[in-house]
């Protein structure tokens, strides 16, 4: 029998959430080894694990995959979240992507220079409210079913009910004119498998603070 995946990673959210979003949500355990030294990085580029001396990395069924699309990619096939066939496979492709863009601007506020971060997260506002929550409403309007796509739980569903806390966080009223992205939050959020996940405790990450950007700069040598 396969061990769980183990996750090398920086003890913060950055870009292996969606990678503990999506195996949480397929109900699969998993292992984490934290990153916290530029040492352990080193370690792991020295010893050939790192394609291209980067992580996320994920060890699973005996890889080490790198580059986050592919990971993504690879448990959403394993775990059956990726659709039933081609032409659903490229709209949850195309929905993940424009998750992807935008979860990219809210996880780079963070290194924003403070007299640019007020102007930034208005434009970050504006984008959410007037450009992808509105697209992703009217995917939903428009077939009138449960999820995003085959009216099945998809990778693409889940990565979205990520980004939506993301921007609660941001702001909690930006979600106010969206019901049923609101109701899609809810109904992924009371799945089991991500209610557990969602609980105090697991292996969800924060918010990014001061002290975890510090940490983060100090382990992969950002100036």
């Amino acid at each position: 029998m396969a061990g769980k995946p183990k996750l090398h990673y920086f003890n913060g959210r950055g870009r292996m959430e969606a990678i503990r979003w999506l195996l949480a949500a397929a109900g699969v355990e998993f292992e984490e080894i934290f990153i916290k030294t530029p040492g352990d990085l080193d370690k792991l580029r020295n010893e050939g694990s790192l394609m291209f001396q980067q992580v996320p990395m994920v060890e699973i069924d005996g890889m080490k995959l790198v580059q986050t699309r592919a990971i993504l990619n690879y448990i959403a096939t394993k775990y059956n979240l990726y659709g039933k066939d081609m032409k659903e496979r490229a709209l949850i492709d195309m929905y993940a992507e424009g998750v992807a863009d935008l979860g990219e601007m809210i996880m780079h506020l963070p290194l924003c220079p403070p007299s640019q971060k007020d102007a930034k997260t208005t434009q970050i506002k504006e984008s959410i409210t007037n450009r992808y929550l509105p697209a992703f409403e009217k995917v939903l309007k428009g077939h009138g079913q449960d999820y995003l796509v085959g009216n099945k739980l998809s990778r693409a569903d889940i990565h979205l009910v990520e980004l939506l806390y993301y921007v609660e966080e941001l702001d909690p009223t930006l979600l106010a004119n969206f019901p049923l992205l609101k109701a899609l939050k809810t109904r992924v959020s009371n799945l089991p498998a991500v209610k557990k996940f969602l609980q105090p405790g697991s292996q969800r990450k924060p918010p990014m603070d001061e002290k975890n950007l510090e940490e983060a700069k100090k382990i992969f040598r950002m100036q």
